[in-house]
């Protein structure tokens, strides 16, 4: 790709006594093609794809097969031209710089008609799942994919505003370091003073400083006296998220003032490796403000293949539905794109730990100079601009490229393993490490994802067993197991990644596909499946548990089949999450104290099946809707082993608390409870997960008149003085395609409205398990979905994200339920 800028010299005469000034390239650009046959006009930021379609030569790039279609837009060379006039005397300045924050990827830059620089890395400040994942499409886009402006100043610059907010232990008192990169062009030092203000925290500090020619950093030390009460940041569900207004104010030589504003937030963060009793090996969680924190949540990909769709809606749409599912935590996985500046603020603000990879994943890198090189400024680059913000917990040096090299994913001979050792060695140890460790002492580092930690370290920076239960965080995918037997699952120190795919709603799919689509084996459903063997392990993992459809309506089947996906995805999950959350104060056969579960993944990229719980758009699937229930922060977990049934009561909370058990026994043929049992109170202790109960099966049915396995199910919750605490959850005695009594469900919806929300009352005939109340395209999500409906009525709420009327919601509903395909 080139970028060619021509400057027009007819330039304002008008004198100007600013110190800086900064003249935006933004807006409209010519685009053409390699060999000059087409020629069009594009918005940067932008890339091709989006310019092509927004001028109608192009579909959109997501409908039916257009990811083959359109593979002619990223095989050739494009252009990006402008021509413009700067409204200020160049002569006047003593630097004028082009600043292109993000180019993609491969470019030459000209301007009048010289090479002034090339690109060859999107990360750096001028992605590779661009080529295409098992979750996603192969769009490689070409373009200008951030702001691109002209900066022209006299004396000096600030070209860097970073601080760390730091702890310290022995005094018992924050301080903050703050550092600024300044550009400066006189040829005499400059003078002046820096003045720190924080009003909230009575804090106002005046520094001296003087800058000598050349590139300058500038440090200072903010101590925040320890008579000031510090209100600390806390993620989702563990306390506010209180920041302070700073400002920054250098006061210059020559009349030059330079102002930065920031929000400052507090918070300490440790990753505890140490022995634990009962266990070799070593635990691996983290403590936020000295709490232990179980990290809850899933990973993040990219929101969009074309990165200027990804609109300030669509992220906090995104965000929001992570914190309304009770999740703390999102892992920027690896293999995707640093985030805009905008994600990361709001994860601030929502509370939303973020586990941050660098750019590396699933590929043996080269150790070149020249990469090398461009990895350091990456890195650095990256560092600096991110490491103000408290939701980054943790630094990851690459997605699985510890196990790829270890577990020999690409067949490397064992003579030259020590080759590909060294290489690793090279660039994640000596050279991000390093630059990790010299520019953030806030947060701790590891050097992949799955790795062992500590362990690693001591064996040379790689482990013989990178997925270990008993050291450091492991990814686990079986989809050929049970994933209803518990016992599948590994009980380990960390589950970063998991998990199992499902396809997206008919609603989101109609929009890219064709009545010939709509199929399970369509050549469209083949395709759009990039993962091998996806669609046959989704059907033969739902075949497990549920009687697959049969209706003789190929459109019937299809969407049976989607929602069965669904179904088959939310219980799958939810039984491998609620494992991961009881695990995480015991230990058994010497592993356990699981601290944290991340599933993958949030969110999809086009419309596709995958692992995601939010379809592209950000439409819930049944996943989510479990998610804002197995990872509530007070829970029963209900599981079999050796035929006796146990619940475990999960706590995220901070204190301890008074409550009961209720247990009910229903029969598949009844709205009435067979039998129920309230436990005395007790105190469930904050951030712990204890056995609560336990009866042997035989003795609960027996208890229950005449309940066999197959006809009847477990409801259970905790609740205080008549209030609910936790959901209500549930166990299946049997596989439902077994069960016994279970008849087909009228289920109907009175709809009202209460202000901006809307109120589906509904009432059913039976009893109907994973009822999915659905309103088509029309944006917003529900209160709960997929649940178990044991009684006549139920309320549930609806929460538009865009204004809808009453009208449109009962033109739009369907409700589902297992008994409808049965």
């Amino acid at each position: 790709m080139r970028l060619h800028l021509l400057l027009l010299l007819a330039l304002c005469g008008a004198g100007t006594t600013a110190a800086e000034l900064s003249y935006s390239l933004r807006g409209n650009w010519s685009i053409c093609n390699g060999n000059g046959s087409l020629e069009l006009p594009g918005a940067v930021p932008g890339c091709v794809h989006s310019a092509l379609f927004q001028q109608g030569l192009i579909q959109d790039s997501y409908y039916r097969f257009n990811d083959l279609n359109y593979r002619w837009v990223s095989l050739d060379n494009w252009t990006y031209s402008k021509e413009f006039k700067i409204p200020f005397e160049i002569s006047k300045w003593q630097k004028v710089n082009l600043i292109l924050e993000g180019v993609d990827t491969v470019s030459k830059i000209l301007f009048n008609e010289v090479t002034i620089g090339e690109t060859d890395n999107m990360f750096n400040r001028y992605e590779q799942c661009s080529f295409s994942w098992d979750w996603g499409p192969s769009f490689p886009t070409q373009g200008i994919w951030k702001d691109v402006r002209i900066e022209a100043y006299n004396i000096c610059h600030l070209n860097y505003f970073t601080f760390s907010p730091i702890y310290d232990k022995s005094a018992q008192e924050w301080n903050l370091e703050i550092e600024s990169t300044f550009d400066v062009v006189s040829s005499k030092p400059v003078g002046g003073q820096v003045i720190v203000a924080i009003p909230k925290l009575q804090t106002q500090q005046t520094y001296s400083i003087e800058l000598q020619p050349g590139k300058r950093i500038v440090e200072l030390f903010v101590n925040i006296s320890k008579n000031i009460t510090v209100e600390t940041w806390w993620p989702h569900g563990h306390g506010n998220q209180t920041g302070y207004n700073m400002t920054v104010l250098f006061e210059l030589d020559g009349g030059l003032n330079i102002e930065k504003s920031a929000k400052v937030y507090f918070r300490t963060v440790e990753l505890i490796e140490e022995p634990i009793k009962g266990s070799p090996g070593l635990s691996f969680y983290f403590k936020i403000n000295g709490f232990p924190i179980f990290l809850k949540g899933s990973n993040w990909i990219p929101a969009d293949s074309f990165q200027d769709r990804v609109t300030s809606e669509l992220l906090r749409l995104l965000l929001q539905s992570v914190v309304d599912a009770n999740m703390n935590t999102l892992r920027v996985w690896g293999g995707g794109i640093y985030e805009q500046d905008e994600f990361y603020e709001l994860c601030d603000e929502l509370g939303i730990m973020v586990w941050q990879d660098f750019m590396f994943a699933c590929a043996l890198y080269p150790t070149d100079q020249g990469f090398l090189d461009s990895v350091t400024a990456e890195v650095a680059y990256q560092i600096k601009r991110l490491k103000s913000h408290p939701s980054i917990i943790i630094w990851s040096g690459n997605n699985e490229n510890e196990e790829a090299l270890m577990m020999n994913w690409y067949h490397i001979s064992f003579t030259d393993r020590p080759i590909y050792i060294k290489d690793y060695v090279t660039l994640y140890v000596k050279n991000i490490r390093e630059l990790v460790l010299a520019g953030d002492k806030s947060r701790p580092f590891i050097t992949s994802s799955p790795t062992n930690g500590a362990e690693t370290v001591a064996e040379g920076w790689v482990s013989q067993n990178p997925n270990s239960n008993y050291f450091g965080d492991v990814h686990f995918y079986d989809y050929i197991s049970d994933c209803w037997n518990w016992k599948v699952f590994p009980k380990a120190r960390f589950a970063s990644e998991y998990g199992y795919q499902s396809w997206p709603s008919f609603s989101t799919l109609e929009k890219v596909s064709s009545t010939e689509d709509w199929s399970f084996n369509s050549k469209f459903s083949l395709h759009r499946q990039h993962h091998e063997g996806g669609n046959k392990q989704m059907l033969y993992q739902a075949g497990l548990h549920f009687k697959l459809p049969q209706s003789t309506d190929p459109l019937r089947t299809f969407k049976d089949t989607i929602y069965l996906t669904q179904v088959m995805q939310a219980q799958c999950v939810k039984t491998e999450t609620e494992f991961y959350r009881r695990s995480s104060s015991e230990i058994v056969d010497q592993q356990g104290h699981t601290m944290g579960a991340l599933y993958w993944q949030l969110n999809d990229i086009w419309q596709a099946p995958s692992w995601a719980s939010l379809e592209y758009g950000g439409k819930w699937k049944m996943l989510h809707y479990f998610a804002q229930n197995f990872f509530a922060p007070l829970l029963p977990v209900g599981f079999e082993n050796e035929n006796t049934f146990y619940i475990y009561g999960v706590s995220d909370l901070h204190s301890d608390y008074s409550m009961t058990l209720t247990v009910r026994v229903h029969t598949w043929s009844s709205l009435e409870p067979m039998c129920s049992h309230v436990t005395e109170h007790f105190v469930m202790k904050g951030g712990e997960a204890v056995c609560l109960y336990e009866e042997p099966v035989s003795e609960l049915l027996r208890r229950c008149g005449n309940c066999t396995r197959e006809s009847c199910v477990v409801s259970f919750y905790l609740s205080a003085d008549h209030e609910l605490l936790s959901p209500t959850n549930y166990h299946f005695l049997s596989s439902p395609k077994e069960a016994v009594g279970l008849c087909k469900a009228q289920i109907t919806a009175i709809i009202s409205q209460q202000g901006d929300i809307f109120v589906f009352d509904l009432e059913t005939s039976a009893v109907a398990p994973f009822v999915w109340l659905d309103v088509g395209s029309i944006p917003g999500r529900f209160s709960d979905n997929g649940f178990l409906m044991t009684e006549k009525t139920r309320t549930i709420l609806f929460y538009p994200w865009e204004p809808t009327s009453k009208n449109e919601l009962e033109q739009s509903f369907h409700v589902t339920s297992l008994t409808d395909i049965y």
